[in-house]
């Protein structure tokens, strides 16, 4: 079993964790992933927020701009609520920040699965100053030209190496299945090369867009937020038994960035 820095703090889970510096380009190995713990999803989710202040600050003030990639799914919800919210609105200039998408089912904009939608509503309109968003337009045209689209968007908005953006912050979730983002076990998009990929999920009978393993693994900083009792087993499996394929999360190590798990009681039960 591997050993990870692990931080368990009720009231801030963030306080004392290591880990957490970005690493030269010049790194040739992955850094070990920091598990941080709070006791219940309130706690982590203040934490994360605090947590991504400072990334986003720090960016800032190194490059000025920062670019973040939004995780979509009901848990980040209520993050971005508190992001949005005093003393986030004013902390964080959000004037500049650029926001994508990890990922984005393929429906309208105004559909309630829709992760554009969700991060209109519980973020952006309630920020006073607009960051630029780029939305995943999966709804509005088809999946490959969509996702052509999009990693033309990350090129030209991104900063990076020899033309691979490498976005400051990359947050996540994990399923029950171990799969991130829309990078699902036994997909094609688990092999692409492409920054951004269309993927088709034969369980959900469902087109999305996703960054590819190219691009998360290209970041300075990826922070997986993970809740409940139902992610227990598969959170301590992709801590646990190293990169394996049935475990997608598991596949997200960059070589030149870190990788901090931000979890509750219940979703670090079996760490």
């Amino acid at each position: 079993m591997r050993s990870h820095p692990v931080t368990a703090d009720s009231t801030d889970p963030t306080s004392t964790a290591t880990g957490a510096a970005d690493k030269s380009p010049s790194a040739s190995t992955p850094s070990r992933p920091t598990v941080r713990i709070g006791a219940d999803p309130e706690a982590v989710m203040a934490g994360t927020a605090r947590r991504i202040a400072a990334v986003l600050n720090e960016a800032i003030a190194a490059r000025g701009v920062a670019t973040l990639a939004l995780a979509g799914g009901s848990t980040p919800r209520r993050l971005y609520r508190i992001l949005a919210a005093p003393p986030y609105d004013r902390a964080i200039p959000w004037d500049r920040v650029r926001l994508f998408l990890g990922d984005e089912r393929c429906v309208p904009a105004a559909h309630p699965d829709s992760n554009q939608r969700m991060v209109r509503e519980s973020l952006l309109a309630k920020l006073p100053v607009a960051p630029g968003f780029h939305p995943m337009p999966c709804g509005a045209s088809e999946p490959a030209e969509a996702a052509a689209g999009y990693a033309e968007a990350l090129t030209r908005e991104v900063d990076g190496e020899d033309g691979l953006p490498r976005l400051d912050l990359v947050l996540l979730g994990m399923g029950d299945d171990g799969h991130t983002a829309s990078l699902f076990p036994g997909t094609a998009i688990l092999d692409e090369q492409r920054l951004v990929a269309e993927v088709y999920v034969p369980r959900l009978d469902t087109w999305r867009l996703s960054l590819t393993l190219t691009t998360l693994n290209a970041a300075r900083h990826v922070l997986f937020l993970v809740t409940g009792a139902g992610k227990a087993e598969s959170l301590a499996r992709v801590l646990a038994t190293g990169p394996q394929r049935q475990l997608p999360a598991s596949l997200v190590h960059p070589p030149h960035g870190t990788v901090e798990w931000h979890v509750d009681r219940e979703a670090a039960a079996q760490l």
